[in-house]
C-alpha cells in the first residue's frame, strides 16, 4: 500500500465518520417531527389467521413492534452495559411497572473491538426505538413483558440453538460467552426484525406512523447488514453453516408458504449467509431478497411463532415466557 493509498483511505474513513453523524442527527429529527403529526387510531382489518376479521388499531400495530424493540433493546444493552432498560422506559404509558428480564450478561468486546463498536451503536439504535415508540403511542404504550434472554442450559438461545442443531442436544449457547457467539446470537433476532417491520407496515393507516416504521426497518435492515458481513467475513465455514441452520429453523417454526411468490419461494424464504458459486463466480448472501430482489414479509403470527419458539399455536414461551403485552399476542 503507498502513502497515497493510506492517505485516500483515511479521508474516506473521516468522511464516513462524518456522514454518520449527520446521518444520526437526521434520524433524530424526523423522530422528533414524526411524534406530533398524528395521534394514533385509525383501524383496520388484521391479516394474520390468528386474528382475520378483527379490528386492530394503529396503536395495537406499534404496540407489537414495541414488545420486539424491548427485546432487542434488552438483549444488545445487557451485552454492551450488564444493564438493561431503565424501569421507566419498561413501565406501561399509565405507570403500571414493566415485567423482568432473565439473563443477560456483558461481553468481553476486548477481543474483537470492532464488534465491540457495532455492538454499542445497535445497542443505542435499539434504546431510541424504545423511546421513540412509548413516546409515540403516550399513555397507549404497553408495559414491557417479562423477557428472557439467558445464556444458560435452560435459556431460549439454547433451546434455539438446539433445536437448529447448532449445538448438540445437551450442548449449551451462550450468546454473551464471545463476541462470534454474541454475532450469532443477533442473527436470531436481526433478520426477524426486518420481515416483522416489512410485513406490519401496510397494517398501518397513518402515513407518518408508516413512514416511522419504514425509518426503523431501515435501521434495522441496517444493523441485520452489519451482523451477516461480519460472520461472512470471518470467513469460518462452522459460522457459515450456523447461519443455515438457525435460517432453516426460523423457516419450521413460521410457517411458511410452500409456494409463496410474495414472502418468498418453495417455503424457504429465510436465508443464512451460504455464498453460491464458487471462484470468479462466487456470490455472497449478505441480503436475504426474493426472486425479485424484495425483502420479504411475515406476518406477525410469524413473528411470533418465532420469538416463542413455537411452530404451532402458541401465546407465550421462547424469549417471552409469558406472551407479549397487548393485544397482538397469539400466534393463530
Amino acid at each position: 500500500m503507498t502513502m497515497q493509498d493510506a492517505r485516500t483511505e483515511q479521508d474516506l474513513l473521516i468522511e464516513t465518520f462524518d456522514g454518520r453523524a449527520r446521518r444520526r442527527e437526521n434520524r433524530r429529527a424526523f423522530f422528533t417531527a414524526a411524534l406530533g403529526a398524528a395521534a394514533v387510531g385509525s383501524a383496520f382489518v388484521y391479516s394474520d389467521p390468528a386474528l382475520a376479521q378483527t379490528a386492530v388499531t394503529d396503536a395495537d400495530v406499534l404496540n407489537f413492534a414495541l414488545n420486539l424493540e424491548y427485546l432487542e433493546a434488552q438483549f444488545y444493552l445487557y451485552a454492551v452495559n450488564g444493564t438493561g432498560l431503565t424501569s421507566d422506559l419498561t413501565a406501561s404509558g399509565g405507570g403500571a411497572a414493566g415485567g423482568t428480564v432473565t439473563g443477560g450478561a456483558r461481553v468481553d468486546f476486548l477481543t474483537d473491538p470492532l464488534v465491540g463498536a457495532y455492538a454499542r451503536e445497535i445497542a443505542a439504535d435499539e434504546l431510541a426505538h424504545v423511546k421513540f415508540l412509548r413516546t409515540a403511542l403516550g399513555t397507549a404504550a404497553v408495559a414491557m413483558p417479562n423477557i428472557n434472554i439467558s445464556g444458560d442450559a435452560n435459556g431460549p438461545f439454547t433451546a434455539a440453538a438446539r433445536a437448529a442443531g447448532v449445538v448438540d442436544a445437551t450442548g449449551t449457547f451462550n450468546p454473551y460467552a464471545s463476541p462470534t457467539d454474541f454475532l450469532l446470537g443477533a442473527f436470531i433476532f436481526e433478520d426477524v426484525g426486518v420481515t416483522a417491520y416489512k410485513g406490519a407496515a401496510p397494517l398501518l393507516t397513518n402515513k407518518t406512523f408508516l413512514e416511522a416504521a419504514a425509518g426503523i426497518l431501515a435501521v434495522e435492515a441496517y444493523h441485520a447488514a452489519i451482523v451477516r458481513t461480519t460472520l461472512y467475513s470471518k470467513g469460518v465455514q462452522g459460522l457459515i453453516d450456523a447461519t443455515e441452520k438457525i435460517s432453516a429453523a426460523r423457516d419450521t417454526l413460521d410457517g411458511s408458504p410452500a409456494d409463496d411468490p410474495v414472502r418468498g419461494i418453495g417455503g424457504d424464504d429465510d436465508q443464512g449467509i451460504a455464498p453460491s458459486g464458487s471462484g470468479d463466480t462466487l456470490i455472497a448472501n449478505l441480503s436475504p431478497l426474493n426472486s425479485n430482489g424484495l425483502a420479504y414479509s411475515r406476518t406477525p403470527g410469524q413473528v411470533l411463532n418465532i420469538v416463542y419458539l413455537s411452530a404451532g399455536a402458541a401465546t407465550m414461551g421462547g424469549f417471552f415466557p409469558n406472551g407479549v403485552t397487548g393485544n397482538i399476542k397469539s400466534t393463530g
